[in-house]
């Protein structure tokens, strides 16, 4: 069976590639909703023309969300829900440096890899499947709900309650982001992500006429660098990084203000209290100072749970039918698999292209791996009922 959808997968290749440079040459950066709009709309026109059933969720600030549904309308078995974004962190006019091009061993462009490429290995192996409804162990089984995001990449909370809502409907949920590395493991584990804002006033004064009135918030947002630096756990899988400081207004003004902002990883959602607290315990060393903290966690960790090693299990087994090895890994990034794993539905994350240089000048997919994952993919949604 395996082998008969990777022969279709094949000779759908050239379309599939059609499509991926169509989809990449829409631009569609997160935040410009026009832009997004119109992806979004020409990949709805392609799941219509695949019999799918669309609905478009409209949202004021961001593009639109696109929800499609394939297979039976009636069935036993509850859905499966194919998960991914259209939108990319790619301004408008990159391809003028950046065009959509094909060469022996690559695909080039802005958001090729991440992650339009996932979408156009979806809707091919849902074509495929579509196409050989007369055979009975290569169709649609059971329903499938094809969700693209158009937030993603800038934290998903527009998008974030449809996305747990329509989960929690599924059985299973495949994620059509990025293979981990040049190997292609399937993720099925991610660490949480969360961002906090430590903000600093202090008093102001002329460094050099009034320097001991000032009580400099810059001083006092070095010492708590210092301090926030230490709850990086790495035996734990807990890690923070002080991405940004500013402060100040000149050199010879003592700083009345500064702020960082500093990104969380988590390994377990169990952890997510520990990190909290420490936050939270912060207290100026100079009392004329103050100190401000918010934040949080905005995307809980996708722990490897009983669910997920299932569904890899049985990816594995199709991809040795397929003629090659899978992997799984666990990655520090995350995505939209994080919440629906978080609420408790077998997630497997990964699902899409493999390549590298996501969000550099360099993002690109290895063409051979195109045809054998998408028909890995088919596979995996041809089983779903059994």
């Amino acid at each position: 069976m395996v082998k008969q959808l990777s022969a279709a997968v094949e000779q759908r290749m050239p379309a599939t590639l059609d499509l991926l440079r169509a989809m990449v040459e829409i631009e569609s950066p997160s935040d410009d909703k026009a832009a997004v709009d119109r992806c979004v709309a020409f990949v709805a026109a392609e799941c219509s023309r695949l019999s799918g059933r669309v609905r478009l969720h409209r949202r004021r600030d961001f593009g639109d969300l696109l929800e499609a549904r394939f297979g039976p309308l009636r069935s036993k078995h509850r859905p499966v829900l194919l998960l991914g974004h259209l939108d990319t962190v790619w301004p408008l006019g990159t391809l003028k440096s950046m065009p959509f091009r094909v060469d022996a061993e690559r695909v080039w462009g802005p958001g090729v890899l991440d992650m339009k490429a996932g979408v156009a290995m979806a809707l091919t192996a849902i074509a495929v499947l579509h196409e050989r409804q007369n055979q009975e162990r290569q169709k649609l089984s059971r329903p499938v709900i094809l969700l693209l995001n158009s937030d993603e990449e800038v934290g998903s909370n527009a998008s974030r309650p449809l996305t747990e809502k329509l989960a929690k409907q599924c059985d299973a949920v495949f994620v059509l982001e990025p293979a981990q590395g040049l190997k292609g493991a399937y993720k099925t584990a991610r660490k949480g992500v969360g961002v906090y804002q430590v903000q600093v006033k202090g008093v102001a004064s002329h460094s050099g006429v009034d320097f001991e009135r000032g009580h400099s918030a810059i001083v006092e947002l070095a010492r708590q660098i210092e301090r926030i630096t230490q709850f990086t756990e790495l035996d734990r899988g807990i890690t923070v990084n002080v991405g940004t400081v500013q402060g100040g207004t000149r050199s010879n003004v003592v700083a009345a203000e500064a702020r960082a902002e500093v990104d969380i990883r988590v390994a377990r959602a169990k952890d997510r209290a520990r990190i909290e607290k420490h936050f939270h315990s912060l207290r100026v060393f100079d009392s004329k100072c103050s100190l401000h903290v918010e934040g949080g966690l905005n995307r809980p960790p996708m722990e490897r749970t009983r669910g997920t090693v299932a569904l890899f299990k049985r990816a594995a087994a199709h991809a040795r039918e397929l003629g090659f090895v899978l992997e799984e890994a666990a990655t520090g990034g995350g995505s939209d698999g994080n919440f629906t794993s978080a609420i408790g539905v077998p997630t497997l994350d990964g699902m899409g292209a493999v390549g590298e240089g996501a969000h550099a000048l360099h993002e690109s997919l290895l063409l051979k791996h195109m045809a054998p994952r998408t028909a890995l993919l088919a596979a995996m949604l041809a089983d779903a009922g059994e």
